[in-house]
């Protein structure tokens, strides 16, 4: 989720994915609202029932990682979106269509793209293959200890910046919407993704997601209502007001802007968030909870369905808030329309949803915005705990002989760990540039997991050697890229100009990872090398047939 409260820099420069749901820059506190905070103080007491009524499902280490593959397609669709669609999906988008109008949209698109890629290379063989995590797919016939370590540290990685990012989004983000102050928030929120981790496991993160998804889709959805009754019942109109409210810099709103100058940026930013997608261990650990194949794929054409609307709702209401929004001068420091809009950057569709449904609208608005990172940061904590617990502790120091009560002891560990983590790294990172964060988690799920995943599903050759020389090429090469990058190298070390100029190194450094695995495996003829490429056949047979996959519990 991406983020940046002032977001002039995201927006002007449209160069950090607006998904994760985090803001970036120093923010304004604003009055507290009461209406907002008494709104989520319900949305948390509906959790919690929740996640008590979860807890009482919750017996077996399937039922914490995966609900036991009970979950439904449809369900599962719903829990995915409310997964991915993020309060920076609401803020962070609808300011950049608010911002530059067409390149709103075209980043829209790039989120979007990745989801029919997983529908159609990965779903289906993700659940057959898998029984908790990545790691059960890329050990399947490579070397287990080695890839399961591989495996859980790429995971751990991606899940930390994520984690970093989302903590600093709430503090930042319960500033703009509550007028709380900053530490309140982010132990509030770290609190409670350890309570709903760890008494109700994946069953109450499931239902967390879903019931978030759907009041963020409704919020939206009345949201566009409201500004079409009040613009009138016409996409074209709505488009052809915002233009004219710009003046003679609004025709600029309908063409590609920055987004598309450099194409080189702008294909390493596709590559990032389209296979950036399919390496997210907190989406991808969202295949195991359904029954069986069928059901994940459908979940993922549910999943598409929603997110797509939303995606579509968002953006115009983005256009709508420049006739609204963008004319007020109550919106305005000062009242100077055109110059600085109160709160910061971030805030369009907020004023919007005054203008439109008054406090009361403002304040579930607001209420679910800080909502949606609380299901975000659930399937993050989810899939570390699993990472640590299942990969590492069960599968490499245990040797696979580790109990289930085991296991699940050291998971909630784990996740209290993790909660505790995130708390103190969202609180030292407070006021910092976290976008490199962004960045460097898309740069390490597109270059590590991704190819790792890709090549051991579908390619014979990869062996154990190849997949590990790979992906450990594809990190260092993605972390290094960012770290040179202007996003780090400029803005964070304050250097006058970036060794590499671009901010997203995904078609460097996953290419690279590609290449260094098809090498280094064509290049190993050892006697394992050998066995490795010899049992592709049966993974293959169970991937396509489902035979001898995990089945589901029965609840």
């Amino acid at each position: 989720m991406i983020r940046r409260l002032a977001l002039a820099a995201t927006l002007a420069a449209l160069s950090q994915p607006v998904l994760a749901a985090g803001i970036e820059g120093k923010v304004e506190q604003q009055p507290i609202n009461w209406i907002a905070i008494g709104m989520f103080i319900g949305f948390i007491f509906l959790t919690l029932g929740i996640t008590y009524w979860a807890s009482k499902r919750t017996v077996s280490a399937a039922d914490f990682y995966t609900a036991g593959g009970g979950i439904s397609g449809m369900q599962n669709g719903w829990a995915i979106a409310g997964d991915y669609m993020s309060a920076a999906t609401l803020l962070g988008l609808s300011s950049m269509v608010f911002a530059t109008g067409y390149d709103g949209f075209l980043y829209a698109t790039g989120f979007f793209v990745g989801w029919p890629v997983i529908m159609f290379l990965l779903a289906e063989r993700l659940r057959n293959l898998g029984k908790f995590t990545f790691a059960d797919i890329a050990a399947y016939r490579l070397d287990k200890d080695r890839m399961r370590t591989f495996a859980a540290v790429g995971s751990l990685t991606v899940v930390c910046f994520y984690l970093i990012v989302q903590m600093v989004g709430a503090g930042q983000l319960i500033q703009l919407l509550f007028g709380l102050p900053y530490n309140y928030a982010v132990v509030l929120v770290g609190v409670l993704m350890i309570v709903y981790v760890t008494f109700g496991g994946m069953v109450a993160t499931t239902w967390v997601q879903i019931i978030k998804a759907g009041l963020l889709l409704f919020g939206g959805t009345l949201l566009l209502i409201l500004a079409m009754f009040k613009i009138g019942f016409s996409i074209e109109g709505i488009a052809t007001q915002a233009v004219a409210a710009r003046g003679a810099a609004g025709e600029a709103l309908m063409g590609p802007g920055k987004l598309l100058a450099d194409p080189v940026t702008a294909v390493s930013l596709s590559l990032g968030l389209v296979f950036g997608n399919a390496g997210l261990p907190h989406i991808m650990m969202r295949f195991f909870t359904v029954p069986n194949a069928k059901e994940a794929r459908k979940s993922v054409f549910v999943a598409t369905g929603l997110i797509g609307f939303f995606f579509l709702v968002v953006c115009t209401v983005g256009l709508a808030a420049i006739t609204i929004v963008g004319t007020d001068p109550q919106f305005f420091e000062g009242g100077k329309v055109g110059g600085k809009i109160i709160g910061g950057s971030n805030m369009p569709i907020m004023h919007l949803a005054k203008a439109l449904g008054g406090d009361i609208f403002l304040g579930f608005l607001s209420a679910v915005a800080f909502a949606t990172i609380l299901a975000v940061v659930a399937g993050l904590a989810l899939a570390g705990a699993s990472a640590i617990a299942h990969d590492l502790y069960a599968g490499v120091f245990a040797k696979g002989r580790a109990t289930e009560a085991a296991e699940m002891r050291v998971s909630k560990i784990a996740t209290v760990g993790i909660g505790v983590v995130a708390i103190l790294l969202g609180i030292a990172f407070k006021d910092q540039n976290v976008a490199f964060l962004v960045a460097l988690a898309f740069g390490v799920a597109a270059s590590v997991n991704f190819p790792v995943l890709l090549l051991s599903i579908y390619w014979k050759g990869l062996t154990t050697n190849g997949a590990l020389a790979g992906g450990i090429a594809g990190l260092i090469c993605a972390v290094t890229l960012v770290v040179l990058s202007p996003a780090v190298w400029v803005k964070v070390l304050g250097n006058a100009q970036a060794i590499f100029p671009i901010d997203h190194p995904a078609l460097f450094s996953m290419t690279l990872a590609f290449v260094v695995a098809f090498v280094v495996s064509k290049l190993d003829n050892s006697a394992r090398a050998q066995a490795e490429r010899e049992s592709f056949e049966d993974q293959n047979v169970r991937a396509e047939t489902g035979i001898g996959s995990a089945a589901a519990s029965a609840h």
